[in-house]
């Protein structure tokens, strides 16, 4: 099985001292990415760790896929306990780092304690500096590329950082990389402020040779040649379809079609693209640069999500006023999703809906945590009561769209899933909208099938989120392909994509999170037959839990600490 290559790097922030351990049994169990991240994680985080404290670790990996110039491969992992849902959480992110991250020569690279100041760190195929860097406190992500770029001579896309948010460990705040992609979800970027790391750089020239085969060209030539309607519009092609069949969250989730949808929609965001946009390697060039010049709005996006969490849920139907709440979550460093849904919170709580000036104003107080975004920055599930609005979260993790009231595997999906209400953790809206092909299509209504068809979901976007390889590339990287691309069966890679799964539940399962938490906020017909039956099906007990006997040859051990 192709897979990463290279050491583990582990970076000691209390001591500033650094170590390397040799992971060749992980890679070749786990592949990479993902995988990876959450192997060194499970292994080698204390259970009980504190999220926000010295014990948590931060794991930035990539995959074998990094190796080649195939497109859908610009993207990377990090893992870390998550602030915000209490559980192992894995987030991925586009742009352009991945490869220069693998130009350092490192397999994983590990962050563990704290420093007790504000540190940027570069690692090089040479070592690793510690540069303190007090003067950044505050700073954005535009002002934190910027200082790179004039004291390192390295440009965005060799950074990592966080702004504001991640600083005041706002607990959905995001890691910042190529200035405008983000590791968004799971509030990652917390972590890294609680070690007191506004950025970290990856550079070199130590590439190490995985050989990919022949066939990644043509999934690149497809990828260029082929008129898809996401390289105009993105993700925000889906809007009017999540709109018509009421699948689109509205005015914080009280209702599921938004009159205003055509103020938003993929068309708006098409006419305000003004060049193409891309990640690293990637001909299919799906990205969203917008602007508006009579507002002097310039950003990237706002994607499908960002949408609808700063549109039809907070009930706003100007792009451009979207346009401007996603280029405000980018520079303060904030998942657009979990900002745009606790906004919309607060507005029902003050009855505010569409008012756009609110918006931005609360945007800004919760990467400060100035005034009630204090309160806000701890995210729906732990401030929920005190607005007098019901959690619109699952494990802490604020919902996309896609709606699981309509979309009904879609909701399944986001009940069981290890990192909560996560709709790229088995992409099932697709199966529902449809947006595959008939003979792979599901009524979005029931959950009759659906449980094993959403495991073999997982176990698949597992593999991808390994390998690391885009979940866009569907109909381009098809089975056979990837089999190919990573020299293995592709039954036996669903069973890495298994053991993943597995180990999240396990480690989630020490920290208190089982069936109980595998809950909704409304109800779904059915969800008690379906979670006994998804259980059954991954081996795990009726209480949602990871028997320890299941975890016996799950891969190569992560190396014990120095």
């Amino acid at each position: 099985m192709r897979h990463a290559k290279g050491p583990l790097l582990s970076i000691d922030l209390t001591d500033r001292t650094t170590s390397e351990a040799d992971i060749t049994d992980v890679l070749a169990s786990f592949i990479g990415g993902r995988g990876v991240g959450t192997k060194l994680a499970h292994d080698r985080v204390p259970f009980d760790a504190d999220p926000l404290g010295e014990e948590n670790r931060l794991y930035f990996t990539t995959g074998p896929m990094q190796h080649s110039q195939m497109s859908f491969t610009g993207r990377m992992n990090a893992t870390a306990v998550s602030p915000l849902t209490d559980g192992l959480f894995s987030s991925n992110a586009g742009g352009f780092m991945s490869r220069n991250f693998t130009a350092t020569g490192y397999g994983a690279v590990e962050l563990r304690g704290a420093s007790d100041e504000l540190l940027a760190l570069h690692v090089t195929d040479e070592g690793v500096e510690f540069e303190p860097v007090p003067d950044l406190a505050g700073a954005t992500t535009s002002e934190t590329v910027e200082y790179v770029e004039e004291s390192q001579g390295l440009e965005a896309e060799h950074v990592a950082n966080i702004g504001p948010a991640g600083e005041n460990e706002v607990r959905f705040a995001s890691i910042m990389t190529s200035e405008s992609r983000a590791f968004g979800r799971g509030g990652l970027g917390a972590v890294l402020g609680a070690k007191g790391v506004k950025l970290i750089t990856f550079d070199g020239d130590s590439t190490q040779e995985v050989d990919i085969p022949p066939i990644q060209m043509d999934v690149h030539r497809e990828a260029a040649t082929d008129d898809h309607i996401m390289k105009r519009q993105g993700t925000t092609s889906v809007t009017d379809l999540g709109n018509e069949v009421s699948a689109l969250p509205t005015r914080y989730f009280s209702e599921l079609q938004f009159e205003g949808v055509e103020g938003i929609n993929g068309d708006r965001v098409e006419e305000k693209k003004f060049k193409k946009g891309t990640c690293s390697a990637c001909a299919f060039a799906c990205k969203l640069p917008t602007k508006d010049e009579e507002r002097g709005v310039e950003t990237e996006g706002p994607e499908f999500e960002t949408v609808m969490s700063f549109g039809s849920n907070c009930a706003v139907d100007d792009i451009v006023d979207v346009m401007q709440s996603n280029e405000l979550c980018d520079q303060l460093g904030m998942d657009t999703i979990s900002a745009g849904d606790t906004v919309a919170a607060y507005l029902a709580s003050e009855d505010e809906f569409g008012n756009v000036e609110l918006v931005h104003e609360t945007v800004e107080k919760i990467a400060h945590r100035e005034g009630v975004g204090d309160l806000l920055a701890e995210g729906v599930a732990r401030c929920h009561e005190e607005l007098g609005v019901e959690n619109w979260s699952v494990k802490g993790l604020e919902f996309p769209g896609h709606d699981g009231r309509t979309l009904q595997g879609q909701g399944l999906s986001f009940a069981v899933a290890n990192r909560g209400a996560d709709h790229m953790y088995a992409t099932f809206y697709a199966l529902e909208y449809p947006l595959v092909d008939k003979d792979q299509a599901m009524d979005p209504s029931g959950l009759d099938a659906k449980p094993q068809r959403l495991i073999d979901r997982e176990n698949h976007h597992a593999v991808l989120d390994s390998g690391v390889v885009c979940k866009f590339s569907r109909g381009f990287v098809t089975d056979e392909r990837l089999a190919e691309l990573l020299g293995e069966e592709f039954d036996d890679l669903m069973a890495v994509g298994s053991r993943i799964v597995d180990l999240e539940r396990h480690f989630n399962n020490q920290r208190g999170l089982d069936r109980d938490a595998d809950t909704l906020p409304y109800e779904l017909p059915g969800i008690e037959e379906a979670l006994d039956d998804y259980y059954t099906a991954r081996g795990w007990t009726a209480e949602g839990t990871v028997p320890d006997g299941r975890l016996a040859g799950s891969g190569g051990a992560a190396p014990a600490d120095d």
